[in-house]
């Protein structure tokens, strides 16, 4: 019914494709080598069993955000692991890395406030569905292994996040800085408002078929070039 509800009001994210943001600089169109792997040392690390090489994935941000359907607002939420974050399409991966890289020093500083702690980084969306909608960022939370997680901070992605309001069919994202102890190779719930999306068991069926062609493919381009 989320899903149906949000392919009707067309769930457009101007951020999520790249949009203009506040303090983000411009996505990269270099090419990303495959199995690069630049990620910050605050950030939670990657087993490298479930790390796979750049630049094959073929999924939407769509195909791997949870959703929650809010009081005047829909929130989409989307981990920015290096482990998810390398099935979406190499357009999608490049952005989303370079949103990362251009907030480093961001994301370390919140890191370093709360005792060095490993942190795992998300990417938040509120869309409104009504005119001005409210929103309060801190109310998204993280189910993980049996404990409920508040982001440490947020990082306002877009002009007027602060204001914590939104006009009909606006949007304002923020990064969302999480303790490292959230488990996104795990089920796991967001929640908002009494709201709660706990579709990412299935969404982890999802990722890992997107891993196995992830390696399939890169065999057969490293076949195809082999001399």
């Amino acid at each position: 019914m989320l899903r149906g509800r949000i392919a009707t009001v067309g769930w457009m994210f101007a951020v999520w494709g790249c949009g203009a943001t506040h303090g983000m600089t411009a996505a990269s169109a270099t090419q990303v080598p495959a199995g690069t792997h630049d990620t910050t040392t605050s950030t939670r690390d990657t087993s490298e069993t479930t790390l796979v090489p750049a630049g094959y994935g073929t999924l939407h941000q769509d195909d791997l955000a949870l959703h929650v359907d809010g009081p005047g607002v829909l929130v989409r939420a989307l981990p920015l692991d290096e482990s998810i974050i390398r099935l979406l399409t190499p357009d999608s991966y490049r952005a989303l890395r370079d949103l990362q890289v251009s907030h480093r020093d961001d994301v370390d500083a919140i890191a370093r406030r709360n005792g060095g702690r490993v942190v795992s980084v998300w990417l938040v969306s509120f869309y409104g569905l009504t005119p001005d909608a409210r929103f309060t960022p801190l109310d998204v939370l993280v189910t993980s292994g049996g404990r409920e997680f508040r982001a440490y901070d947020v990082i306002p992605l877009t002009i007027g996040f602060g204001e914590q309001r939104l006009k009909q069919r606006d949007t304002q994202s923020a990064l969302y800085v999480y303790d490292g102890d959230v488990e996104v190779d795990q089920p796991l719930t967001v929640t908002y408002a009494g709201a709660k999306d706990e579709s990412w068991e299935q969404t982890l069926q999802r990722i890992e078929r997107e891993r196995a062609m992830v390696r399939a493919r890169a065999i057969r381009r490293e076949n195809h070039v082999a001399p």
